[in-house]
């Protein structure tokens, strides 16, 4: 029993030894191995991190400088249209004398009120604004009469030298029989200014008398008689 104790323990002896050999063959390719797959994953990892922040930090910068620079122009491009449209309002306006003042009969036919129109010529050698009401006084045997205005919208005309604009003044049709007040004359006074034109008054001789007094004279806006004087 003896001798087989010993014939097993140095059998297992040996094959310890040739189990470590085989270890020591083996063992130097592994760790070989398993390095590359290791270092392979960090490099991996600092490769996409690098990629990824390179990306990204460009396009970012790119495209704030793309659209502030856009941005900027675009501004600055509806700063001058703005100023553009400013130089036309430097047209001087109209005065007194930069116009030649006439008034005519311009009634039609049918039409419930009769109407005067009375039109501004420049005479002034250039360009000048005019807009809004004029002023309009009848003259009359019972003192003067102030026209009101319509509620008609004024337009800003910038009249060319040579050219006219028109604009109308409407009164009642005296139908009453009687005589009504007399209408000596018309005094106009163009928008903004305070020198009048007086000039002989085109329209029907009288206006009639109603209960508050004479009849209401009414003016339109600069432009709210056609060419020629027709509404």
């Amino acid at each position: 029993m003896r001798v087989r104790k010993l014939t097993f323990a140095a059998l297992a002896v040996a094959a310890g030894l040739s189990l470590t050999a085989c270890q020591s063959d083996d063992g130097s390719p592994a760790p070989s191995d398993s390095a590359p797959a290791n270092a392979s994953s960090t490099g991996g990892g600092s490769g996409s991190a690098g990629a990824n922040a390179g990306t990204g930090t460009g396009s970012d910068q790119g495209g704030g400088k793309g659209t502030g620079g856009t941005g900027g122009k675009g501004t600055t491009a509806g700063t001058g249209s703005s100023g553009s449209g400013g130089s036309a309002k430097g047209v001087a306006k109209c005065r007194t004398n930069d116009l030649n003042i006439t008034a005519k009969d311009a009634t039609v036919g049918g039409d419930a009120e009769r109407t005067v129109a009375v039109e501004f010529n420049n005479t002034s050698g250039h360009d000048c604004m005019v807009s809004g009401f004029a002023g309009v006084d009848l003259k009359t045997n019972d003192g003067a009469i102030s026209a009101k205005r319509t509620g008609e919208p004024a337009t800003p005309y910038t009249l060319k030298n040579g050219k006219s604009v028109y604009f109308g003044i409407t009164y009642p049709a005296n139908d009453t029989g009687g005589s009504g007040i007399r209408v000596t004359g018309l005094v106009v006074t163009p928008p903004g200014e305070t020198k009048p034109a007086t000039l002989p008054w085109p329209g029907a001789a009288s206006l009639p008398i109603t209960e508050s007094g004479a009849a209401p004279v009414k003016v339109g806006p600069i432009g709210s008689a056609g060419q020629g004087g027709a509404n």
